[in-house]
């Protein structure tokens, strides 16, 4: 099953993007910052596991979504990992480093834009 981590600061974003995903059926892991979120990379690791997306808003506190995305291209198992950045008003930083990110979608956006933008970078969920 493919596995998708959200990161963002604002939780209730978080679970309707997760929720989302979920239902389209993939597996969502979820972190309120890139600190967080660079934690959750290594426990996946340590448990054999492997993230295939990455979902980050922009601004959040602790690290932004430019530093996890440069704090992930810098490791080795993820650096090839796709990113899409969700965001407003820093949309454009997003759209300025296509090396950092696969995709950039603005703040608000369509949930069939983001399912599509993932099915594009990574498949349709794998079933079981």
């Amino acid at each position: 099953m493919s596995t998708i981590l959200v990161v963002d600061d604002e939780y209730l974003i978080v679970d309707i993007i997760g929720y989302a995903l979920e239902d389209e059926g993939y597996r969502v892991e979820r972190a309120g910052n890139g600190v967080k979120a660079l934690e959750v990379l290594e426990g996946l690791a340590r448990e054999q596991g492997r993230v295939d997306l990455i979902i980050t808003d922009y601004m959040m506190p602790l690290m932004n979504g430019e530093e996890l995305a440069r704090a992930v291209r810098t490791q080795l198992t993820l650096s090839s990992v796709p990113i899409i950045l969700i965001s407003g008003a820093q949309a454009s930083i997003g759209r300025d480093n296509p090396e950092l990110f696969a995709a950039v979608l603005d703040k608000p956006f369509e949930f069939d834009a983001l399912i599509a933008t993932v099915k594009k970078l990574i498949g349709p969920a794998e079933t079981s």
